[in-house]
This record gives structure tokens, C-alpha cells and sequence, in this order.
């Protein structure tokens, strides 16, 4: 058995990341161990990195771009770096002091070429950054701990040093969505220092955080290898959520325990080697300084619950999946929160309209992609799947451009343009370009889109301006399948979006958040699905039957005040593998 997780300063470096697969509990674990530090006296500062950040769900108080003192743990304070925000102020640093010695066109193309979806990243990189670097903003803390977003992003967020530092050495024509090189040149140093902060063990860890579940643990796999190849070699594993007993005689706490314990069985060698801590599954939601305070403590929380009918209002998964398929072609969309099962639940609707005789094609935006991990290779003339590759879009794309070009740009133009291809900014344009062209194909069938977690995502729907003006300026084409995307995902006919949530606190308030943002752009969600509900089973388990019961307020909520719609799945004795056992959920 792996050792309980009990973080002291005495056995912890001052700089901690938390990382790992959506949903496995990074931010609650960071949190726990915020508190746990300030408590024990020491000067804590907990960083969100992720642009869809959950700090202020778990500590129950608003946290923004500056510091904020959380209330009841007098050594903490928490920041959440808003990417938007950011971004704008990185902007207006770039462009701010030519806006009165170049002429207005000119500005205005700086402005243009600092509006891209990588730009936030990138602008949110310098915030994380600078917090690593400087002195002034780290002397005065103890520790500091960053909650990273879901490890497609974050690996992406830890590669970009290399990647911009690289790009800024080759370039000579200043072309780059970042704007001018003049304002860049301090930036190599920033990221030189930051890499050395970050791959130095005695200031840096890398908890890897996973639920003691396959899926999981190979993202947590994929995570410490690709971390070790950029340097970040002082690296622990921490299972979070492991049941430490079941109930015999009771068919869902028996499957619980012993697919947590066959997935630890098979755990990948890489990871097996890395020093390991263990968490259990507690019968508690962890929101609250209260219960973040339990966590490490061999005491129990007892959670507050509230008599619900929470069932009465919902659906079936089957249900809804008819009720779609009674359009016969149109796009779907599942989303929500990194780790609540839209990989699963996409799979679910295309096998069930499938089933319904409907012709679907399914397909992933998602970094971090795992649907043939959940399907495997099944595929037929009406049932397709595939991934939208960003390395593959990127090159494809960028070959297109420059074919096109040759014909009509002069050589230095061309050389331009070539640079200018080479920036980490195509990468979102190639995507996005991938995305218009799959939803294109809904004119004669059904389209079940997997989208990434949710920062990914908003990000690239709203990526729709900039990449008008991004394609306009580099080819001076809009290809027919993007002009028609915003308005085909914004038409309820045409377009389903599922908001896929669990019955906690935390991925409930992300979706409604998420919701909010699709109402600014237009789109209202058809369906909310909420996965993997206790409550909706027969359990007997003390542990369970306590989690379900904590359950009930929020699926009333979601079916009463959140959505037109709600479906229910329960918790299922088998690991939804397989095109057999997702076609199960169906039933």
C-alpha cells in the first residue's frame, strides 16, 4: 500500500505542480495542500494556470487576477491568471507606446496580429512566468503552488519556452502573431530562467495526480514522459481517490474497489518507478476549508446533505439519444470540464444514433484525445471515427498556404510568410480550419464532435474573428466551410450541444459558467447530461451511499435551474470500453 499523502515543509520543494488528466482532482488536491503549509505557518500563494480555474469553487470565495487572501487561512493567498486578461494587458504593453509615433494602419495590423487564440496562452505563459522568476513577487512566499490545467494544455503551457525561444533565434522578418520582435527580445531570458526554475529539484516537484483508474493513469504516463524529455525530472505520483475497503454483497462498491485495484495492478512501468502517495475516496465533497482540512487527516467530515427527489425531473441517456436522433442530420457537441466523461458520453450518442440507423461520424478536437481508447478501431461504412491531429493539420495546412502562394507573393514575400507559418499560432488556425471542415460534413448525417475541456474549447469558437483575419491576411481566402461554422453551431436546427457535467460541486459550477459563455456567443445547450451518479444506483456502501446523498442538491439543481433538459447515468459496474459496453449505456 502506497503511503497517505501528508505534505509538510519539511518534505515538500517550494515550487509544487500539480498536473495530470482532467478531472482526477489536481485542483482539490493543490488546494488541501495550500492550506495544510499555511496552516503548519508557512507563506503560501496557490496559482491557477488553467483557463478554465476552479480555485474559487473549491475555496468558496471569488479569487482574481490579484492576490486574495483567503479567508480562515491567514498564511494563504491564491491569484486566478485570467488568460484574457492577460492577453489584453500584453497587448496594449506591445502596441501601447506605437500607437502615437506609427500611422493608424499600422498599429491596427499589430492589434490584428495580437489577436489570435495562442496570444492568450502565450500572454498567460508570461504571468506564470514571472510569478517563477521574480524575486519580488517570490520572496516573500514560502511555497507557491500552481494548479495547471489538463495535461494537454499544460504540456503545451511547459513546452512553449522552447518553442518561442526557438522561433524568436530564426526569425529575421519580425513576422509573428506575437507582433514585433523589438517586443519580445526580454522574453528570452524570461523563459531561459523560467525552465531553469522549473527542471531545478530542489526548488520544483511535479505531483502527477491520477485517480486509481486506467485512463488515468496512462494520461499520468503520458504526463511524466513528456515532461522528462523538456527537463522536469523530480517528479511524485499521487493516487487520489482510492477506496480503501468494500462491501461485500454489494455489486457496485465491489466493482468500485476492484477496478481501481486491477488498474493499479497494471499500472505502467514508467510510473512504477516514480515514489507513489495515496489518498482515499472520501465520503465528502471537497469544497470548503473544512473539508479541504480533513483531507489529510485520518478524521472524518460529515457533510451536510438535503432531502431530494432529484430524480424525478431527469431522463434516461437512452431518452435523449432518440430525441436527437429525430432530426436525422445535424452537428453534436459534447461539453464541459476536463475528467467528467465527454469522451464517453460522445461515443454513447454516436454508437446509439448508430443503433437508431442514422449514418455518424465521430471525431475529437481534444489534446489529450483518448476515443480509441473507449472505442478502440471500430469503424463502418455509417459509423466513422476519427481525431483532428494538430502536428498533421498544422503541416497540411501550412503546405496549402505556401502552394497557393508561389503563384502570386514575390520571393521575400514568400520567405515572410514562411516564417510567419512557422510560429506556434498556426497551430490554432490549423485546428480551427479542421473543426469548420468536420462540421461541413453534417449536411447528411450526423457529426458527434468530442470537443477539449472547456478553456480549449471557448477558445477555439472563439477563434472565429481571428482566424478570418489571420487567413485573410496570409492567403486571402476564407474557405467556404469556416464562413459558415459560427452560424451553423449558433442554429438550434442544426446544432445540439451537450453539457456534460458530474454531480458535484465543482463540475457543476464549471458548466454553468460554460453556459453562461455559449450565451454570449449565441448558442444555448440542448442537454445536459450528468455522469456517473451513485445516487442513481442501489449502493449500499457507507463511502458511496455518503457521496450519493451529497449528490442529490446538485442534480436538482442542474435539472431544475440549469438546463431544459437532463440525463442521468449511473455509476456503471464495467468500464465503458469497448464499442459493447458503450452501446450499453444506451439501453
Amino acid at each position: 500500500m502506497n503511503r497517505r499523502f501528508q505534505p509538510t515543509s519539511n518534505n515538500v520543494t517550494p515550487y509544487l505542480f500539480f498536473t495530470g488528466k482532467g478531472g482526477v482532482g489536481k485542483t482539490s488536491t493543490a488546494c488541501a495542500t495550500a492550506v495544510a503549509l499555511a496552516d503548519e505557518g508557512k507563506q503560501v500563494l496557490i496559482v491557477s494556470t488553467d483557463p478554465a480555474s476552479n480555485l474559487q469553487d473549491v475555496f468558496e470565495e471569488e479569487i482574481g487576477y490579484e492576490k486574495t487572501t483567503i479567508p480562515h487561512v491567514p498564511n494563504l493567498q491564491a491569484i486566478n491568471l485570467d488568460p484574457e486578461a492577460a492577453a489584453a494587458a500584453y497587448r496594449e504593453k506591445v502596441v501601447g507606446p506605437y500607437r502615437d509615433k506609427l500611422p493608424g494602419p499600422v498599429v491596427a495590423q499589430m492589434e490584428e496580429q495580437l489577436s489570435g487564440a495562442c496570444t492568450v496562452e502565450i500572454a498567460a505563459f508570461d504571468e506564470f512566468a514571472s510569478i517563477l522568476t521574480n524575486p519580488e513577487r517570490t520572496s516573500e512566499f514560502d511555497h507557491i503552488i500552481f494548479d495547471t490545467a489538463p495535461t494537454g494544455h499544460t504540456l503545451r503551457l511547459l513546452q512553449l519556452p522552447t518553442a518561442w525561444s526557438s522561433f524568436l533565434e530564426d526569425s529575421t522578418h519580425g513576422a509573428s502573431c506575437l507582433g514585433p520582435l523589438s517586443g519580445l527580445g526580454e522574453k528570452k531570458q524570461l523563459y531561459a530562467e523560467a525552465v531553469r526554475a522549473l527542471s531545478n529539484q530542489e526548488l520544483t516537484t511535479l505531483v502527477l495526480v491520477s485517480r486509481p483508474d486506467e485512463s488515468a493513469l496512462n494520461e499520468a504516463n503520458r504526463a511524466a514522459n513528456e515532461l522528462k524529455e523538456i527537463g522536469l525530472t523530480n517528479q511524485l505520483l499521487l493516487l487520489n481517490g482510492k477506496l480503501q475497503e468494500y462491501v461485500e454483497g454489494d455489486a457496485v462498491s465491489t466493482a468500485f474497489y476492484e477496478r481501481q485495484e486491477q488498474a493499479l495492478a497494471h499500472m505502467p512501468d514508467q510510473l512504477k518507478t516514480l515514489e507513489s502517495f495515496e489518498l482515499p475516496y472520501v465520503p465528502y465533497q471537497l469544497t470548503g476549508i473544512k473539508a479541504l482540512r480533513t483531507l489529510f487527516k485520518e478524521q472524518t467530515f460529515i457533510e451536510e446533505t438535503v432531502e431530494t427527489n432529484s430524480l424525478a425531473d431527469v431522463s434516461s441517456l437512452r431518452n435523449m439519444i432518440q430525441q436527437l436522433g429525430q432530426k436525422n442530420h445535424g452537428v453534436i457537441m459534447t461539453m464541459g470540464k476536463g475528467g467528467v466523461g465527454k469522451t464517453t458520453v460522445a461515443s454513447a450518442i454516436a454508437v446509439g444514433l448508430n443503433e437508431l440507423g442514422h449514418s455518424v461520424h465521430l471525431t475529437t478536437t481534444d489534446p489529450a484525445e483518448h476515443l480509441t481508447y473507449v472505442l478502440g478501431s471500430q469503424s463502418n461504412q455509417d459509423f466513422t471515427v476519427s481525431r483532428i491531429d494538430p502536428k498533421a493539420e498544422v503541416e497540411a495546412y501550412k503546405k496549402e498556404v505556401l502552394t497557393k502562394a508561389k503563384d502570386t507573393v514575390d520571393e521575400d514575400g514568400l520567405a515572410y510568410l514562411e516564417e510567419d507559418l512557422n510560429s506556434p499560432c498556426t497551430e490554432e488556425i490549423a485546428v480551427f480550419r479542421a473543426f469548420a471542415n468536420v462540421v461541413e460534413k453534417a449536411k447528411d448525417s450526423f457529426v458527434v464532435i468530442d470537443t477539449a475541456p472547456t478553456g480549449h474549447t471557448l477558445l477555439l469558437l472563439d477563434a472565429a474573428q481571428s482566424y478570418h483575419k489571420e487567413l485573410e491576411r496570409s492567403t486571402g481566402e476564407i474557405p467556404e466551410a469556416v464562413s459558415k461554422l459560427l452560424p451553423r453551431l449558433k442554429n438550434a436546427h442544426e446544432t445540439d450541444v451537450v453539457i456534460v457535467t458530474l454531480p458535484e460541486a465543482t463540475p457543476v459550477h464549471e458548466a454553468t459558467r460554460l453556459q453562461d459563455d455559449l450565451a454570449r456567443a449565441g448558442i444555448t445547450p440542448s442537454w445536459w447530461v450528468v455522469n456517473q451518479s451513485f445516487a442513481a444506483t442501489d449502493t449500499s456502501d457507507p463511502v458511496l451511499k455518503a457521496r450519493s446523498e451529497s449528490e442529490a442538491k446538485w442534480i436538482e439543481l442542474v435539472a431544475t435551474k440549469r438546463s431544459r433538459q437532463t440525463a442521468v447515468i449511473p455509476w456503471q459496474l464495467e468500464a465503458t470500453v469497448g464499442y459493447d459496453q458503450v452501446k450499453q449505456l444506451t439501453k
